[in-house]
């Protein structure tokens, strides 16, 4: 039933890579909730991103969305074996080759035509090719990051642990009864059941980086509060604090929640100041977080209220 807390052997990596992605978070997840699912609930993502959480918990029954629908459309190629290793291995095989003759001219043809036909291979491709691995849309919704000034990325080894990856996705999915969705999250909210569990990862408030559509002050208040009428349990992930500032929106909007903090490193992102140490916050609807620690994170959470709203931002 792959309830929740569980631990582990092996954390599993999507064959894409995406700002904010929860792969060294994947433990601090699963430890930190307690959902125990029934034969028709769902593991529901309104924000699925990497898809990296859903992956390696791997449910019966998923709902998975977001607005990119790009990722949306990759996933549902490896679930239908659209998009397998070998169709993959081929596809980076040749296209690397070009890459490595041609350089930044081959790379900008590539975007040029995943940017007039969205093919999930040059997803791949370009995700792996780009500057630094960020995913960046225009406001016109075009792939719009630079080439990564490496004509030699696809080598043999580097191209056997994307298909790896690929292969990895696709066995975790295979028998499964998951959803995958391109629609507003609202829409999937209005979805969820009882027994259902809803893992939120939206735009961090503070960090915005043009992933594929605007994600204002506004709509995160709104996530709070629809969040909170939920019939199910529900867990946010939300960066909480750095060197520099700490996000008051936790404090202002989602108080009285069970408060669970670790911290992290990204490595992912257009510029150094996206790439430092984090404090992540997960915050649980009570009576879904594991005993004890989280309420001790709530009352934390209280205590600073005052001396966070007094940060700069």
């Amino acid at each position: 039933m792959n309830k929740l807390p569980v631990q582990l052997a092996h954390i599993g990596v999507p064959p894409i890579k995406c700002q904010g992605i929860k792969t060294k978070l994947v433990p601090f997840i699963f430890k930190s909730i307690s959902w125990e699912p029934t034969p028709q609930s769902r593991w529901i993502e309104p924000f699925v991103g990497s898809g990296v959480v859903a992956f390696n918990l791997s449910p019966p029954r998923a709902l998975l969305s977001d607005l990119n629908r790009h990722i949306i459309d990759l996933y549902r190629a490896i679930q239908s074996g659209a998009l397998d290793a070998a169709s993959l291995r081929d596809f980076l095989e040749n296209e690397g080759e070009k890459l490595a003759k041609r350089g930044a001219d081959h790379y900008y043809e590539i975007r040029d035509r995943f940017n007039e036909e969205g093919s999930p291979f040059d997803f791949i491709f370009l995700n792996r090719a780009c500057f630094n691995g960020v995913m960046r849309f225009n406001r016109y919704g075009k792939f719009n990051v630079p080439f990564g000034h490496k004509p030699q990325r696809f080598a043999r080894a580097y191209i056997t642990k994307i298909v790896n990856q690929v292969a990895w996705a696709a066995k975790q999915m295979r028998g499964k009864d998951w959803e995958f969705r391109s629609t507003p999250w609202e829409e999937v909210f209005s979805e969820a059941g009882p027994n259902d569990f809803v893992y939120l990862d939206p735009p961090y408030i503070g960090r915005h980086t043009n992933y594929i559509n605007d994600w204002p002050d506004s709509e995160a208040v709104y996530l709070a509060k629809a969040a909170r009428k939920l019939p199910c349990g529900f867990a946010l992930s939300m960066w909480l604090e750095n060197r520099h500032r700490r996000n008051t929106h936790i404090d202002e909007h989602w108080s009285g929640l069970d408060l669970r903090v670790c911290s992290h490193f990204y490595h992912v992102g257009a510029t150094e100041n996206l790439r430092n140490e984090i404090d992540e916050a997960l915050v649980i609807k009570p009576g879904f977080a594991t005993p004890d620690r989280g309420k001790q994170m709530t009352k934390q959470m209280a205590a600073t209220r005052v001396s966070s709203l007094q940060t700069l931002f």
